[in-house]
Parts: structure tokens; C-alpha cells; sequence
């Protein structure tokens, strides 16, 4: 077999707008506060240490990979943080692929094999997702910031 690598995606922890929107809104507030203390003020420094230090974390969060979507050899690859595991996804026992909305909320926590009623969730940005369904009836949703492409390398691998 060959390794052709169909399609290829990185997620990462930081990069999502409305997490990044809060975590700005936290620091510009800790240093609004630290200008309006008094000079004199113990705790006045102390809000401008954690205002640097959401700044700093942010910045962090940015590069910190969540997991890899690997599309190769008939499979789906998945690959997390340091001590996940890898989950591969065999495209020959998916009967159903279809593009969705992840979830109908605003706010949706990063997540890495999620088993919840009988879905398994990979997230970590976008609001679109795909959904899969197996032989069993399991649904595996796994979220994209580009779900076209992930849907199309996802059926061209099927018709192989």
C-alpha cells in the first residue's frame, strides 16, 4: 500500500475568535483596573502580573497543536495532544457521509474522542462539521475549519 496522504488538517487549542475575544476582554480589564489603583497599591501590580499572564497564555494556546485529521489509505487518522491516542476511523465501514453544523451553540469547548450517547466528537475550531456513520450506527462528528475539502478527500477515498 501506499502512504498517499489525501488530505491533511492542524488544529490548535488558541486560535478559536471568541476564546481569544474573552481572554482579551480579561487582560484589558485587569489592566484597566491596575490604572485606576493607586500608585502605592500591592494589589494594583498584582492585576498587571495577571494581565501579562493571560496575554502570555494566549499567546501560548496559539501553538499549542490540539490534534492532526489525517485522510490516507481508506482510513481517517487522528492524532491529539502528548498522551491521546491515535484513533483511526477504517472509511470502509461508514455507510453514511454528510456535512453539518457542529453544534447549535455559540460556545463550544475543544474536545478529543468525546464519547457521549452514541456520537464520538472531535472539536476544536469551525463551525462546521462531518458527520459519519458506521455499520453499527455510531456517529463519529469531527469538526473542521475546512469541511469541504475534508468531505471531498473523505468520498474520494470511499470510491477507491
Amino acid at each position: 500500500m501506499s502512504e498517499k496522504i489525501v488530505f491533511t488538517e492542524n488544529q490548535y487549542l488558541g486560535r478559536e475568535f471568541i476564546p481569544i475575544t474573552i481572554r482579551l476582554v480579561l487582560a484589558i480589564f485587569c489592566f484597566a483596573v491596575y490604572a485606576l489603583t493607586a500608585p502605592d497599591d500591592k494589589n494594583g501590580d498584582l492585576l498587571a502580573v495577571v494581565g501579562f499572564a493571560i496575554l502570555i497564555i494566549s499567546i501560548i494556546m496559539g501553538f499549542l497543536l490540539h490534534f492532526r485529521t489525517r485522510v490516507e489509505n481508506k482510513s481517517i487518522l487522528l492524532n491529539g495532544l502528548w498522551t491521546t491516542r491515535l484513533v483511526k476511523i477504517d472509511l470502509n465501514s461508514i455507510v453514511k457521509v454528510e456535512k453539518a453544523p457542529y453544534s447549535r451553540y455559540l460556545f463550544n469547548n475543544p474536545v478529543y474522542n468525546l464519547h457521549n450517547k452514541g456520537t464520538i466528537r472531535f472539536f476544536a475550531a469551525g463551525k462546521e462539521a462531518i458527520h459519519l456513520t458506521d455499520r453499527d450506527g455510531l456517529v463519529y462528528i469531527i469538526g473542521s475549519q475546512h469541511p469541504n475539502e475534508l468531505l471531498r478527500a473523505i468520498q474520494e477515498e470511499m470510491k477507491d
